[in-house]
């Protein structure tokens, strides 16, 4: 019995996947756990991996974009007549589910391979060939290739374990760099490696673009921008890290303070939804984690609710994932408001764009020493400016500056932030 490959939604915002390379040909033989494919989403870049045991009978779309639910591939019994296949399919399609002929062939629809998967399969005792023909081609995957650009792995150096010695994913997550000396140091002065000329969209920047141009252009943004004096926010921090494993960051301490300013102020942790307003019980805190592709935004669930080393751990374990592209649709879903911070890039003031659904988001910029005043004297403080974009259907400004102001209290007094 003939299975049918659609392609899946993987998220609410997921139209189309962008079929990258398929590693299996028509008339090859697929056992569950085999990778048919590389799929980029709107997300990341996935393997498609079988559920199903037979031969692959037919393929829909050799590489390019592909809409959410077309068919891509069939898989069945090598003596089943694909044409047949098709044909009945079409008529299902454009009929009701009775009409259809009791001789024709029997065709079972299931979710593409349930899922796209990114497959994390733990391999024993690998066989490692090596990843050359023999007219000196690279054999490897368009996925690991990239991923070994992005990590800086010099790929022609990884052995192969996948098949006839093709760099695969998990080679390139499990590769060790040989810690002999390199000759290949940058020079000063040097041209750097870059491709200059016109490059095609990846579906995740297509969607960045997309949504961003609807959240600015259909949500009316207005600003608010408030200083906060950080010294007692690095006092507390330097005590906090002192002879311990963990290092808590500003970020995390910044994460934690909005989500204790939310809690306080729950009119600002809300959605629009053309109808209404929704305010949302759980405060779930996206932070914006650049990635080679563009930005992905991991979301830590009922930040509130954790404590800064809770934080730090969830902030540190989802970018990890979202950098190496393993994170989870589901890591990646629910925020109710969203923090960028370019501070660490010494910038020192900037707006964002909202993050939909959220109603806000919060733009952190770097903490700056200068003078200021004191108990009616110049002294030598740190400071950090914040800008709050906000949705004006939303949100109104005496809103947003009460939250900002409790964000700021939190901050100065961050003693609060351990209760």
């Amino acid at each position: 019995m003939a299975e049918i490959i659609r392609m899946p939604r993987l998220s609410d915002t997921m139209e189309e996947g962008n079929i990258i390379e398929w590693l299996k040909k028509v008339g090859d033989n697929v056992v569950p756990g085999d990778i048919l494919a590389e799929v980029e989403t709107d997300k990341a870049t996935m393997e498609l991996e079988s559920f199903e045991k037979g031969t692959l009978l037919y393929i829909g779309v050799e590489s390019g974009p592909v809409p959410v639910d077309d068919v891509i591939a069939i898989i069945g019994d090598k003596s089943e007549n694909v044409e047949d296949l098709l044909s009945d399919l079409k008529k299902t399609e454009t009929s009701a589910p009775s009409s259809e002929s009791e001789n024709s062939p029997k065709i079972e629809e299931k979710p593409v391979i349930e899922e796209v998967k990114k497959v994390e399969k733990i391999v024993e005792a690998p066989i490692v060939q090596t990843n050359t023909s023999s007219n000196d081609r690279l054999k490897a995957s368009p996925l690991a290739k990239k991923m070994a650009q992005d990590a800086n792995i010099d790929i022609t150096l990884v052995a192969g374990t996948g098949e006839g010695g093709r760099i695969v994913k998990r080679d390139i997550e499990n590769y060790t760099p040989s810690t002999a000396p390199s000759n290949s140091a940058p020079v000063i002065g040097e041209t750097i490696d870059f491709e200059y000329g016109d490059v095609a969209l990846s579906s995740m920047r297509k969607t960045i673009a997309r949504r961003l141009s609807e959240s600015k252009f259909g949500a009316p943004h207005f600003y608010l921008t408030m200083e906060i004096n950080m010294d007692a926010a690095m006092a507390a921090r330097k005590q906090l890290n002192d002879g311990e494993d963990l290092r808590i960051s500003y970020n995390d301490m910044i994460v934690k303070a909005c989500a204790s300013a939310l809690r306080k102020n729950p009119t600002v942790n809300a959605s629009w939804m053309d109808d209404k307003i929704r305010y949302h019980q759980d405060i779930n805190i996206g932070v914006a984690v650049a990635v080679p592709d563009g930005l992905m935004v991991p979301v830590v669930k009922n930040a509130d609710q954790k404590s800064l080393n809770v934080i730090y751990r969830d902030i540190r374990e989802l970018a990890g994932k979202a950098k190496n592209k393993k994170i989870a649709m589901n890591e990646m879903q629910g925020n109710t408001f969203t923090i960028s911070n370019l501070g660490m890039f010494d910038i020192t003031e900037f707006t964002a764009i909202i993050n939909p659904p959220d109603a806000c988001i919060m733009a952190v910029g770097s903490i700056i020493e200068k003078p200021i005043v004191k108990d009616g004297q110049v002294v030598v403080g740190n400071t950090m400016k914040v800008t709050l974009s906000c949705d004006h259907r939303a949100i109104d400004g005496a809103t947003g500056a009460m939250f900002l102001q409790s964000v700021k209290s939190y901050l100065e007094s961050p003693m609060k932030l351990l209760r």
